[in-house]
């Protein structure tokens, strides 16, 4: 006799999905470069040493990709798989082979560029106090009401955004934006801005939310337009910022017209340390 029975695999609920996503989006922060892990982020313009590693850090020739490292062996500084004893080039993320850098057992690094061409270098410890000290990321119950559906419009190449960025002194940065997001909920048209984030859009917005219940300077939402040229937004997928996880990030601010009056009480809240206290302020 032959069983013909077969497991059927149930679709999750919106609230088992919403479950899944927030514990891996908790796994993801502590991982070796996950956002806890980032403990110092060093923009270099001249010879000098970098709090916390060896070595010293120089820039390169203009229009060069990365940093120039000198460092001895005892540093025991490995890039790109060699330990470095004299000077090398350490590539940027800009470049088409960025380059890798291990400190420790515990410690790596790498290196980022700006718009304007100038390099950082990035150090990041899977054993941090920030992943020492971790408990988990408050959220609010999956909530319906804030999966909403609107439209999204291309703009044309070369539009820009100001974005005000945490660290940049009230300076704004010209970000590029594809299109535009419009929506009504409530009563109210919304029109928000999204720069292009990889395959995505990165929407940065606050709400009633922000510096009560949720992170002050705001959250983020990725979202990615369908065919037909409708945009889901799913609120409930709104994450903190890195910068809610470790100061060494820099974090853009939301633009004007992605500032909500009213309270968004869905996604993530704040990142809250073993004992329930905040993590940062």
């Amino acid at each position: 006799m032959t069983d013909t029975t077969t497991a059927q695999t149930a679709t999750p609920t919106p609230e088992e999905a919403y479950a899944t996503y927030h514990g891996r989006r908790e796994l993801s922060v502590v991982q070796p470069t996950g956002s806890l892990a980032l403990v110092n982020t060093q923009w270099i313009d001249s010879s000098q040493t970098i709090w916390g590693v060896p070595g010293t850090w120089a820039p390169l020739q203009k229009g060069e990709s990365g940093l120039k490292l000198t460092a001895e062996e005892s540093d025991n500084i490995v890039v790109d798989g060699l330990l470095v004893d004299g000077e090398v080039t350490v590539r940027g993320k800009d470049a088409d082979q960025p380059s890798a850098i291990v400190f420790s057992d515990t410690v790596t690094g790498f290196v980022i560029a700006s718009e304007e061409g100038t390099y950082a270098l990035r150090v990041w410890d899977s054993n941090s106090e920030g992943i020492q000290e971790f408990g988990s990321i408050s959220a609010f119950d999956y909530d319906p009401e804030w999966v909403v559906t609107g439209t999204f419009t291309e703009l044309p190449d070369g539009t820009t955004v100001g974005f005000e960025h945490l660290k940049d002194d009230g300076k704004t940065r010209d970000l590029p934006i594809p299109g535009e997001i419009t929506f009504s909920k409530g009563g109210v048209d919304y029109n928000l801005a999204a720069f292009k984030a990889g395959r995505a859009l990165q929407l940065v917005f606050s709400d009633a939310t922000s510096g009560d219940s949720t992170y002050s300077v705001g959250r983020f939402l990725f979202v990615a337009p369908n065919a037909d040229g409708t945009i889901t937004l799913d609120f409930n997928r709104a994450v903190l910022p890195p910068c809610a996880f470790s100061y060494a990030f820099n974090c853009p601010m939301p633009p004007k017209q992605n500032r909500f009056t009213v309270p968004i009480e869905a996604g993530e809240k704040q990142v809250l340390k073993k004992d329930g206290s905040l993590l940062h302020e």
